[in-house]
């Protein structure tokens, strides 16, 4: 509890240099680019629409038991986006701000928590182009919608808590950067992001629904799934996996970091 306090503290007396980061990623990422923000919405829109093309041309998606595939998919992509572009921009944040830890005190933490900060911003702007989706598809519009807050919020806590285990790590051992990219490609695949476990038969779709299980990006793209899309409450399951899952990883990545960060001036 008082770990968190001090992180609290923290987070308060800086918050304005964390809006400062924040403002400014936003700014170089889109300094030289003719559309600016509106590729933050043109991105998910255009892959969602070469990858509705390429499954609905392999895969009857009704035949497999997937209503409104579009929406079902562009959600999936929204948030394993949102996961995967925090993790990764988090973990080398540490490094990339070397220069500036040298020079003057800043929580360390700061770095990490903007980066994931970002990312949520760029997802929220990615969101237009779900409502883009749905306005194209005829999706129905459900009361449940603002559910989808609770899957999203748990998410954003989840991957900062693994991107400040990664930031901590990677100013050790800079390998993580490369190995990452290999786990997170792997682990897309086991997200349920273009496919629906339910619908595996079988012994050897019964062992892997069973593995799917224990990803927690399912969780957290099951349950916005289930409030946008479905129009169903989230049920107990859901709602206790994304919330153990989001406050583990958070309690795993602050201890790991406050107890590595003094050592980090002397490998940066």
């Amino acid at each position: 509890m008082s770990l968190l306090k001090a992180y609290l503290k923290d987070f308060w007396r800086y918050r304005y240099l964390l809006y400062n980061l924040i403002s400014r990623d936003f700014k170089l990422k889109y300094r030289r680019s003719v559309l600016g923000v509106v590729w933050s919405v043109l991105n998910p829109l255009l892959m969602n629409v070469v990858m509705v093309a390429v499954f609905s041309t392999i895969l009857d998606m009704r035949s497999a038991g997937i209503e409104n595939f579009s929406v079902y998919l562009i959600i999936g992509q929204l948030l394993f986006n949102f996961f995967n572009e925090g993790t990764s921009t988090a973990m080398s944040s540490v490094l990339a701000a070397a220069p500036l830890i040298k020079k003057v005190y800043i929580p360390k933490y700061i770095f990490p928590l903007e980066k994931v900060c970002f990312s949520l911003v760029n997802c929220v702007f990615s969101f237009i182009a779900l409502v883009i989706v749905m306005l194209f598809t005829g999706a129905p519009v459900h009361l449940t919608i603002p559910l989808a807050l609770y899957p999203l919020l748990t998410l954003f806590v989840f991957t900062l808590g693994v991107g400040l285990c990664l930031s901590a790590a990677t100013v050790f051992f800079r390998d993580i950067m490369h190995l990452w990219g290999v786990f997170i490609t792997a682990l897309m695949y086991f997200s349920a992001i273009f496919y629906d476990p339910v619908q595996m038969g079988g012994a050897a779709g019964e062992i892997l629904r069973r593995f799917i299980g224990f990803n927690p990006l399912y969780w957290y793209i099951k349950g916005f799934r289930m409030a946008v899309l479905d129009g169903q409450l989230l049920d107990f399951n859901t709602l206790w996996v994304c919330a153990a899952c989001a406050l583990v990883a958070l309690a795993v990545g602050l201890v790991v970091f406050r107890s590595q960060q003094d050592k980090f001036i002397l490998h940066i």
